[in-house]
């Protein structure tokens, strides 16, 4: 049993995205290319910590960034996990590694009066395609979901008599996420120029000009693309609108458990990042108190 087996795990059992196993498996194939020219007949049953330890330095060394060097520990921290509980290995050898801090980078967000400009003004034709890329926009800010969820997403998930919706998020995990009237009046009005234009034949909820499922560079475009009016924000992607709906939710004194479930995080701590955006509420009261400053 080796990384094949792994692969295959992660790939079938785990149904992890392919841009996650393609990683996993670079980063893997990277330890062994570096392994074998420090150790004669390398094996992985015989890799220990020291091993592990150089790796990081030499990463480290070749100026690679601690958010990048924690990723592919990551990956050899998986992939030991996966030996023992095999009972291949009898110890991880990454336990005991210390790896370089990495700091967190707080979310780029866009501004509340910035996304009011986007969706309450006339930016969108009248159309397929301009009702479509309304829908996308307001999806994104009105759920918080991901790309890949949005790309997913049926219209059979959608309930917009109950305002409610469910994607297949992270580890094939369902969540429900509840919407407004507002955007259930944005989708009724796309679903009827879809309608018109394709027929009700596909489940798919989002497709191209030429009838098909919208890709990841597609979706991309149309967000920067309008994004690109109303914001200066230097990051301009369809993750930016998911951390604005998270920030604007904890500004408006959302509980955080709470944002934690609609966004699928795993842990709290991935949420916990939004708990910057407080600070500006908090500015603004001290400014009332203090009219002076």
């Amino acid at each position: 049993m080796g990384v094949e087996d792994f692969i295959n795990y992660l790939q079938y059992e785990k149904r992890m995205s392919s841009y996650t196993v393609v990683a996993y498996r670079s980063d893997l194939s990277q330890f062994e290319k570096f392994a074998v020219q420090l150790v004669d007949d390398f094996s992985w049953l015989q890799v220990d910590g020291f091993l592990v330890r150089e790796w990081v330095v030499h990463l480290m060394g070749k100026g690679m960034a601690p958010r990048t060097v924690h990723r592919k520990i990551s990956a050899l921290k998986s992939f030991y996990r996966f030996l023992l509980v095999n009972e291949v290995v009898e110890k991880d050898p990454t336990t005991m590694v210390v790896l370089p801090k990495v700091r967190k980078k707080l979310p780029f967000f866009v501004r509340i009066r910035e996304m009011d400009n986007l969706l309450d003004h006339d930016w969108f034709s009248h159309d397929f395609s301009g009702m479509r890329d309304r829908a996308i926009l307001h999806v994104f800010y009105g759920t918080g979901m991901r790309l890949s969820e949005l790309i997913g997403l049926k219209v059979s998930n959608i309930d917009l008599v109950q305002k409610k919706l469910k994607v297949l998020g992270k580890g094939n995990k369902e969540r429900i996420i509840p919407f407004n009237a507002e955007l259930a009046q944005v989708i009724a009005s796309y679903l009827e120029q879809r309608s018109k234009k394709y027929g009700n034949n596909s489940d798919v909820l989002f497709l191209t000009n030429k009838g098909e499922q919208v890709y990841h560079k597609f979706v991309y475009r149309v967000v920067k693309r309008y994004l690109a009016k109303v914001s200066t924000v230097s990051k301009k992607s369809p993750h930016v609108l998911r951390h604005s709906y998270a920030t604007h939710m904890m500004n408006a004194g959302a509980d955080l458990r709470a944002i934690q479930e609609l966004l699928g995080h795993a842990s709290l701590a991935s949420t916990e990042v939004y708990t910057h955006t407080t600070f500006e509420k908090l500015r603004k009261v001290y400014k009332q108190a203090h009219s002076r400053d």
